[in-house]
């Protein structure tokens, strides 16, 4: 007595689920510029490592003595994998198959792919490409009733989100639910021309008057500038190296330990064009990448959120090995001055390094907050209040590096400032409550109009205070902390990792 007859029987099942949506319709994925989901998980993990689960769960399709004739299989496809040696659970949208609607992807299998991320706690990667939850509207006429909203296993999307790192790469229209699977995660991918993201799609707003392709309603031009989603990348291999590195930075879950890799960059490198770096001339920008670059282990600084918020540079980096967050002000836009956005994104940045503990290194160049009508309308003090309330919250262990600016609440955001303060000035430090050139003619308005030549007495208050800002009768006062050759600051930075990662798990 065998059982390879049952063998066989899975077998047979097997091959008809590798099938997808038949081959006329994977030919037209493919045309369309686009992998299929089998091909997009091989794609981003380890090769060999995938081992999937539910392989054979469809709808069957039995002829008049039981015998199967066909299979439909599920539009939603996981199971376990590893990405750089590290297990995940990696799961891709099958779009040859009911257009990727959830309806076609089985509510069970939905649940036990989020919940096997969190249960076992290990990161989840998303590869979405599909429609909303319940399919069209003729589905209603199937049921013979409607019925109320409701997204199963929608919980287990939530205690992610609080528990491991979440990848979503959107590769194709996603709309509905689909659009919210790519929002609920740590990090978010669109591929430029190919990715679109939506509530509901042209079809469907074209009933309130709106007539829009889908790349004028939901394409990565707008989505990666509004904050929706933090990355716009050219093709699908881009989005799959950028999800992997991304991971590579991050514990498997909350509460674990981020990884260290081998350091061949020496702490105590350092580059001389760092001291001629900041212009004497405030008006004159340069550039904090490269400030960044320099001061970090080469080749190690991932920026994400690039094409929004864009004062703020968020990025993840590595010191002597250690994984750190970086943020930095960007004196090239709007001279670093936080706005709405930046402040956001400064906000969502910080909680999640603080989430998976990995200390923040802020280097800053802030001269406040974004005034004027726009900032007023568009809220910023709000959000900058938001911002600076995620730095003190911050229980991770937090270094900030002044560069030059620091003025006003802003500028004070740089740290907790009731904590201990493990911070680097640079000669170039230029702080205060509100900025001298824009402080003067406020603060000394009767005086200079009362003077027999106001532009006179002007330029002289200015050389007054000129000669007391100067960081070094800060630093006099124990106001700041150290003043540092900025040629220093890589080694500075490494001891500070070095130091932060005993603390942590």
């Amino acid at each position: 007595m065998t059982w390879e007859p049952e063998i066989e029987e899975l077998r047979r099942r097997e091959a008809m689920a590798e099938q997808m949506g038949g081959a006329e319709k994977v030919a037209r994925q493919h045309a369309r510029g686009k992998l299929d989901a089998r091909a997009r998980i091989a794609g981003v993990v380890d090769a060999g490592s995938f081992r999937e689960i539910g392989k054979i769960a469809g709808k069957g399709r039995y002829g008049p003595d039981g015998e199967l004739l066909d299979l439909a299989p599920s539009n939603l496809i996981f199971g376990r994998a590893n990405v750089e040696g590290r297990p995940v659970v990696a799961s891709a949208d099958d779009f040859t198959v009911r257009g990727g609607a959830a309806d076609a992807a089985i509510a069970r299998k939905f649940i036990q792919c989020e919940q096997m991320a969190h249960t076992l706690k290990i990161p989840l990667i998303r590869m979405i490409d599909g429609t909303g939850g319940g399919g069209s509207v003729r589905t209603l006429e199937d049921i013979g009733a409607t019925y109320v909203p409701a997204t199963p296993g929608w919980g287990d999307v939530v205690r992610n989100l609080d528990t491991v790192p979440v990848v979503a790469l959107s590769l194709g229209p996603t709309a509905g639910l689909g659009a919210a699977r790519v929002v609920a995660s740590h990090y978010s991918i669109m591929v430029k021309g190919l990715s679109q993201l939506f509530a509901a799609g042209p079809a469907v707003v074209a009933a309130i008057g709106e007539d829009r392709d889908k790349e004028g309603l939901g394409g990565s031009a707008i989505h990666t500038r509004n904050g929706v989603v933090d990355e716009e990348v050219a093709n699908e291999a881009e989005a799959f190296a950028r999800a992997r590195r991304f991971l590579s930075y991050l514990p498997s879950h909350v509460g674990g330990a981020a990884p260290r890799t081998v350091a061949a960059d020496p702490t105590d490198r350092r580059e001389d064009f760092l001291i001629d770096l900041v212009p004497r001339e405030a008006k004159q920008v340069y550039s904090m990448r490269r400030l960044l670059d320099a001061v970090v282990d080469k080749g190690s600084l991932f920026e994400m959120g690039r094409l929004w918020g864009r004062a703020v540079i968020t990025a993840f980096a590595r010191l002597d090995g250690w994984p750190v967050a970086v943020l930095a002000s960007d004196p090239s836009y709007l001279g670093g001055s936080w706005d709405a956005r930046s402040s956001e994104k400064a906000e969502r940045f910080v909680k999640l390094a603080d989430q998976f503990r990995l200390p923040l290194v802020h280097m800053v160049d802030n001269p406040g907050f974004m005034i004027g009508h726009t900032a007023e309308s568009t809220g910023t003090i709000r959000y900058g209040v938001q911002a600076m309330n995620a730095i003190y919250k911050a229980t991770v262990p937090l270094c900030s590096v002044i560069v030059r600016r620091a003025y006003g609440i802003a500028g004070s955001a740089m740290s907790n400032a009731e904590a201990f303060q493990y911070r680097f000035a640079w000669p170039s430090g230029d702080w205060g409550s509100l900025p001298i050139e824009g402080g003067i003619e406020v603060a000394y308005k009767s005086e200079i109009e009362a003077a027999e030549d106001p532009a006179a007495h002007l330029g002289a208050i200015r050389d007054r205070l000129n000669r007391v800002r100067s960081p070094f009768r800060t630093a006099e006062r124990f106001g700041v902390e150290d003043i540092v050759d900025p040629r220093d600051t890589r080694p500075l930075l490494c001891e500070f990792a070095n130091l932060a990662w005993r603390t942590l798990p």
